[in-house]
C-alpha cells in the first residue's frame, strides 16, 4: 500500500484512570491545575519498605463492567482496563457490544509493563505457606500480560487483530502506534489500543526500591516526582490506565463520528546500550522521534510541543533533555515541554497512553499542563521550556508523546490537531 493511498488515522474516543482521576475529564482538570496524585500508600502496609508513598488510584469500581464473581476472577490491571475501554468506546459512540462485520473488523491492542503482578505475587506466596494444591485455578489468566486485550474483546465484542504489548515503560506508546499501523495496512477499520497497570504491591515497589530506582520522600509525597529537577531522587511508582479508540478516518466519517486528533507519525527505535539506562545522549529517544516525524512528513520545525517520558530518576531525566536539544536545535526553546507523572507518577505500561491522551488534550485546549515540583533545573534543562509549576496557554498544531522502557525501547507518537 502506497502512503498515499493509506488510510488516515483518527482518535475518536478516549478513557483514563489516575491518581487524578476516574476519567479522562477529571484527570485533566487536575493536570491543568498542577496538583499531585501521590500520598501515603493505603491498599497495604508499607511500613517495611524505603519507599511508602505512591500515586494510587482511589475509589475505583468495576462493577459497570464486572460483575462480583467476574471482578474476582479477573486482576485489578484488567479491571481498570475495562472500565477505561468502556470510557473510550462511550465517548467514541460504539455500542455496548459489537457484532457482525464491525467486530470482524475491530481490534485490541492493549499492553502492560508487569501484567497481574498482585495476583501472581499473592498466590506465589500462598503456595509458599499453604502449598500449590490451594493455588487458585484462575491464576494464570489472571496474571498473564495479554488478557487486558482479550477480555476486552470478551467483553465488549471486537474480534479483529487482538494483543498486548509488553516494553516496559515505553508500551503504551507502542500500543498505539502499532494499533495504528494496523488500521494504515487495513487489517481494522477500528483499533482499541492503550495500557494499564495496577502496581500496589509490596513485592513490586520492594524490587524497585532494591534498585534504588524510588524516591524516598516520605515526608513530602506531593513533592515527591521532581522531572528535570535537581532535587529529584527517583520517581514515584502510580497506577492506572489509558486507553483510545482509534479509526480510519473513512469510517469514522461513515458513522459521524468526532475526531478528536489524528495520528500522524510513529516511531520505534531500540538503544542497544543498558538494560535499565538510556542511551548516551539520548541517543534511541532521537531517532525515534526523527522516524515519527519522518512518517507524519514533518519536521521538528512543526512540533510546538513535546510530552516528555520524564520520570524523575537521576540518570534518565539529563538524556531526554540532551534528546530535545540535539532535536530541535537553535529553536529547541520555542518547544513547550510537559512532565506529567511529576502529578500522576510512573504509572510504567499505562504511561505512554496516559500521556498520549494528556497531549490530545492540549493539542484541544491549547493549554499546556505543567511540570510541577520543578524549582531547580537540571544543568541540562538550559535553554528549554519545561513549562515550571504552572500550566501555559499556547496554540498546539503538532504534539508529540515519548516514552522510554527498560531494555532501551522507544516509542514516540505524533499527534496533530484534526484538520480536514
Amino acid at each position: 500500500m502506497s502512503p498515499n493511498s493509506q488510510p488516515r488515522v483518527v482518535v475518536t474516543g478516549m478513557g483514563a484512570l489516575t491518581a487524578l482521576g476516574l476519567d479522562v475529564a477529571t484527570t485533566w482538570e487536575a493536570m491543568v491545575a498542577g496538583r499531585s496524585g501521590v500520598g501515603p500508600i493505603k491498599q497495604f502496609d508499607p511500613s517495611r519498605l524505603t519507599t511508602r508513598i505512591a500515586a494510587e488510584v482511589k475509589g475505583f469500581d468495576a462493577s459497570s463492567v464486572l460483575d462480583r464473581k467476574d471482578q474476582r476472577r479477573n486482576d485489578r490491571y484488567v479491571q481498570f482496563a475495562l472500565v477505561a475501554a468502556r470510557q473510550a468506546m462511550d465517548q467514541a459512540g460504539l455500542p455496548a457490544h459489537l457484532d457482525g462485520e464491525a467486530a470482524e473488523r475491530t481490534g485490541v491492542i492493549v499492553g502492560t509493563g508487569i501484567g497481574g503482578i498482585r495476583t501472581l505475587a499473592d498466590q506465589v506466596l500462598l503456595m509458599g505457606e499453604r502449598g500449590p494444591a490451594r493455588m487458585s485455578p484462575f491464576l494464570i489468566p489472571m496474571a498473564i500480560s495479554n488478557l487486558a486485550a482479550g477480555v476486552i474483546a470478551i467483553v465488549f465484542g471486537p474480534q479483529g487483530p487482538n494483543f498486548g504489548v509488553v516494553s516496559a515503560c515505553a508500551t503504551g506508546g507502542h500500543a498505539i502506534g502499532e494499533a495504528s499501523e494496523v488500521i494504515r495496512r487495513g487489517d481494522a477499520d477500528v483499533m482499541l489500543a492503550g495500557g494499564s497497570e495496577a502496581t500496589m504491591h509490596e513485592s513490586l515497589i520492594g524490587g524497585f526500591a532494591a534498585m534504588r530506582a524510588l524516591s524516598t520522600r516520605n515526608d513530602e509525597p506531593e513533592r515527591a516526582s521532581r522531572p528535570f529537577d535537581r532535587g529529584r531522587d527517583g520517581f514515584v511508582i502510580g497506577e492506572g490506565c489509558g486507553i483510545v479508540v482509534l479509526e480510519s478516518l473513512d469510517h469514522a466519517r461513515a458513522r459521524g463520528a468526532e475526531p478528536l486528533a489524528e495520528v500522524v507519525g510513529y516511531g520505534a527505535t531500540a538503544d542497544a546500550s543498558h538494560i535499565t539506562l538510556p542511551a548516551a545522549g539520548g541517543a534511541g529517544a532521537v531517532r525515534a522521534i526523527r522516524r515519527a516525524l519522518e512518517k507524519a512528513h514533518l519536521s521538528v520545525d512543526d512540533v510546538a510541543m513535546v510530552n516528555a517520558h520524564a520520570t524523575s530518576t537521576p540518570e534518565g531525566d539529563p538524556r531526554e533533555l540532551e534528546a530535545m536539544h540535539t532535536l530541535f536545535g537553535e529553536r529547541a526553546g520555542q518547544v513547550s515541554i510537559t512532565a506529567n507523572k511529576s502529578m500522576i507518577g510512573h504509572t510504567l505500561g499505562a504511561a505512554g497512553a496516559i500521556e498520549a491522551i494528556a497531549t490530545i488534550m492540549s493539542i484541544r485546549t491549547g493549554i499546556v499542563p505543567p511540570t510541577i515540583n520543578l524549582e531547580d533545573p537540571d544543568a541540562a534543562a538550559t535553554g528549554l521550556d519545561l513549562t515550571p509549576v504552572k500550566s501555559r496557554r499556547r496554540e498546539i498544531e503538532v504534539a508529540v508523546s515519548n516514552s522510554f522502557g527498560f531494555g532501551g525501547q522507544n516509542s514516540a507518537v505524533v499527534f496533530r490537531r484534526w484538520n480536514e
